[in-house]
Formats: structure tokens, sequence, C-alpha cells
């Protein structure tokens, strides 16, 4: 990880993305979900900056991005310019958009909106946004692996990811994954002092808040894309597959049987392996 760019780069009039930048090569985005950040690519930078070149920010209100006060400033179409503007200052041009979690949800609206910006799409454990909401209202075990986000929604939801020494945190991120070893002690000091940051955590439950409907983002895909998912995620139901092809042209699936919704850290090289070949075909 030494030898990693830094930069903060302005995507709109008082936000700016802290980015790491790092290979060469063909240009990949990776967006982060929540409650992550940059740092959770860890172990699928090492495995592509050999042969691409990765742009991997903070997105809005997360760890050392700027972080704006009202929860409209989270709306996904911010989320999805905020891309735009970074690929557009960094002069990318064609490139490939991974999102995991949230990243999933802003990856699938900016496939939506600026196809012709993308070579692929890759997407780890984030559904569809359209048919998520569908699979909440008729699939009991998604709406109650969905119940921490009515919880999130209430006033104030955020401290209860925070008390008691940020118990929540710590059990969605570090308890909930399949390999055990899946991070090191340095690693959680990392996530600690990342969810420490002034505001970090409510700007990330502000994502939530603000984006309640969304299905102006949810119609058809016509970049090609792989969908990696962890068959043992406990937020995200393998549910969210069924009916996929219905909204995306051009699709392939890898199930990961044994992986939780972290599935780049319980099973880094399968990801890395299966995103180098869907790009390369």
């Amino acid at each position: 990880m030494e030898k990693l760019e830094e930069k903060y780069i302005n995507v709109s009039e008082g936000i700016k993305l802290h980015t790491i930048i790092t290979g060469i090569g063909e240009s990949l985005i990776l967006l982060h979900g929540f409650p992550d950040f940059w740092y959770g690519w860890k172990n699928i930078i090492h495995g592509l900056k050999g042969e691409f070149k990765l742009i991997i920010p903070d997105t809005r209100g997360i760890n050392l991005s700027s972080k704006p006060e009202e929860i409209d400033d989270y709306k996904l179409n911010f989320l999805i310019n905020d891309i735009k503007t970074l690929a557009e200052k960094l002069d990318l041009g064609l490139f490939s958009l991974v999102g995991h979690d949230w990243g999933g949800v802003i990856a699938w609206a900016f496939a939506y909106k600026y196809p012709n910006l993308i070579n692929k799409l890759i997407i780890l454990n984030s559904p569809h946004p359209r048919l998520f909401r569908k699979r909440i209202k008729e699939n009991t075990k998604q709406r109650r692996s969905s119940g921490y986000i009515f919880q999130l929604l209430k006033p104030g939801g955020e401290q209860g990811l925070l008390k008691n020494d940020m118990m929540g945190l710590k059990a969605s991120v570090f308890g909930t994954t399949r390999r055990k070893d899946a991070f090191s002690e340095e690693d959680k000091k990392k996530y600690i002092e990342a969810w420490s940051q002034p505001n970090s955590i409510l700007c990330g439950v502000n994502y939530y808040r603000a984006n309640r409907k969304i299905e102006e983002f949810s119609g058809e895909i016509d970049v090609p894309t792989l969908v990696i998912h962890g068959m043992k995620d406990n937020f995200v139901r393998p549910t969210v597959l069924e009916g996929l092809p219905e909204y995306v042209k051009d699709l392939t699936i890898v199930k990961v049987e044994n992986s939780s919704h972290w599935v780049m850290h319980d099973e880094p090289e399968l990801v890395i392996t299966k995103i180098k070949e869907f790009i390369e075909r």
C-alpha cells in the first residue's frame, strides 16, 4: 500500500473526494459501500494494480471526503455526478466501474444514466434498485434482512451503530465475514479510525434517508455486467438475483457459495480473477 497516490479532487462546489490512485493500464473506478471506505478494497488493489489503473475514492461524506450537512446532499443524482466529474477531472475516457453495497447502487444508477462512459460494470453484493424494492415487499427473508435500514431511517438511528464503543459497526463488518481472519488487527484499527472521522457515520446513514425512492435510476442496463454475489449474505439475500436478466441485457452472474456480504474480504482471489477475466474477455 506504500505506492498509492493520494489526492483530494474537487467534484462540485465545496465537495472534494479523497481518492487513491495506483497502477497502470485500463481505468477501473472502485466504489465502496457502507460502512466501508476506500481501504475495503485493499486486497483487490493488490491483485489488480499490475494490470489496471485503479481509482478508489471515499465517496461523498465518508472518511476523508467532504461532508455536506443536508440529507438531500446525498441524493443518488449527486453521488453519480461526483463519479462522473471525478472521471472527467482525471481524464479517464472510457472506464470500467466496480461497486460493492452502496457503491454498487451508485454503479447501477451510473450505468443506467451514463452507459456511454462505461466499458464494463461489475457489481458485488448489491441489488438492482428496482428489483430490490420488489424483493423487500414480496420476500419475507429479504424484508427481515433489511430491517436494519428501517432502524437507520429513524431520527438518531446512526447512534445505534456508534454506542458501546461502536459495537454495531464492528459486528456488522468484522462479525459477519465467513473467513474469520478476513480483517487483521491493523485493518480493524484503520476501520475504526475511518468511522471516527467527524460525522462520517451520520453521512453514510444519510445515503439511506436521502434515497428512499430511486425509481428514476432503475431501468434497463445496456452495459455488459458481471454480478459477483456471496450467497451467505445476511443483508442482501440471493433472492435479488432472481429476475435480474429482465433488467440487464448482457449479464454474467458468479455465485460464491460460502461467502458473506463481504465477498472481497472472504474470497479476494476469486474476485480478482473474475474481474480480470470479465474485463479482458
